[in-house]
């Protein structure tokens, strides 16, 4: 019988809570500190670089950030999309998790912030839906997405910008350092 490594158990030790704390700390400070520049995150370079490097529990360091999010900013219809985004970015970024290219992960991480709107629309699409089917969906969801498009080419440029700069120094830390992942 074939084992499914999906279901083998997580071991989740003292070390690695107050190591996922210090992530979500990181990504929190992060987020902070350039607030002041809009669609500009580096929440986005964290989370690949933690799924790379902390593996499957990764997934505790995302649920435990979107409900630190929501406690400081309050949960409305970006928190929901936050439900899902974030995860997606783990699932994505760990399928190519082995991928060391610095081009790709630049790549890989503006299409996300490029991609950003268009996923966040799907809330506005279930909201419109409720009232006035597909075609309210549609009438609510699409013109929220278009006049967003500036600001996911903005997304873009800061996701790609910053994982040019900062992956080749944060992988070399990462990697001298071990027993942080």
């Amino acid at each position: 019988m074939l084992s499914n490594p999906l279901k083998k158990k997580i071991q989740i030790t003292t070390k690695d809570i107050a190591t996922i704390g210090m992530m979500v700390a990181i990504i929190e400070v992060s987020k902070f500190a350039l607030s002041f520049l809009p669609n500009v995150e580096l929440t986005t370079f964290w989370i690949i670089m933690f799924t790379k490097y902390y593996g499957r529990k990764v997934g505790l360091i995302v649920p435990a950030f979107i409900l630190v999010e929501g406690a400081i900013y309050g949960m409305n219809t970006w928190w929901i999309m936050y439900l899902y985004i974030w995860p997606l970015l783990v699932i994505l970024s760990w399928i190519f998790r082995k991928t060391d290219d610095l081009l790709f992960w630049s790549i890989f991480s503006g299409i996300f912030g490029l991609c950003f709107g268009f996923l966040c629309s799907f809330v506005y699409f279930f909201i419109g839906f409720t009232s006035g089917g597909i075609q309210g969906g549609l009438a609510t969801s699409f013109p929220w997405w278009i006049s967003g498009i500036p600001w996911d080419m903005i997304h873009c440029s800061g996701n790609f910008i910053l994982m040019l700069v900062l992956y080749t120094p944060i992988k070399a830390i990462m990697n001298k350092n071990p027993q942080i992942c």
